[in-house]
């Protein structure tokens, strides 16, 4: 939950900070010079890539919530078999042997969109946030029936 909020709270003061700058696009814009409409024009790109970029990381997280949704009433959730340090971390090496695991249990059944999300946890547990992204991504899209990219 506390995650939730912290987006939630990161994502309004992102939109606001969008309308701030959108507005001075559009004041620089309104002056009419040929200066000024160029940079209105570049500051209006701005807060535009930016809104992309928040609507898509959005659809994401609402997605992946939703196959965690539905593999949890499954009963397949990956558990958390992890070892733990005293400070709460988890064990680099407990990490990459449920990584190793995950990984077989993919390459065994590839076009399986159960695997890729619970490799992308695993991916998320070894501190690799590129390839757990990636691997989401292409449990999302095998769950839709969408082609999936190398």
């Amino acid at each position: 939950m506390r995650a939730k909020i912290t987006y939630l709270v990161t994502a309004a003061v992102l939109v606001f900070y969008f309308v701030l700058v959108g507005s001075r696009g559009v004041m620089l814009i309104q002056s009419g010079t040929l200066l000024t409409v160029t940079f209105g024009v570049a500051v209006l790109i701005l807060p535009v890539i930016g809104l992309w970029f928040l609507w898509k990381n959005t659809q994401f997280v609402r997605r992946a919530n939703q196959l965690a949704a539905e593999l949890d009433a499954e009963g397949g959730l990956p558990v958390d078999e992890l070892r733990r340090t005293e400070g709460g971390r988890i064990d680099r090496d407990s990490a990459d042997e449920v990584f190793a695991k995950r990984r077989a249990e993919t390459e065994a059944t590839p076009d399986d969109w159960r695997c890729w999300f619970r490799l992308a946890v695993a991916y998320h547990d070894a501190r690799d946030t590129p390839r757990a992204r990636k691997a989401m991504q292409r449990a999302i899209a095998l769950h839709d029936g969408r082609p999936v990219q190398a």
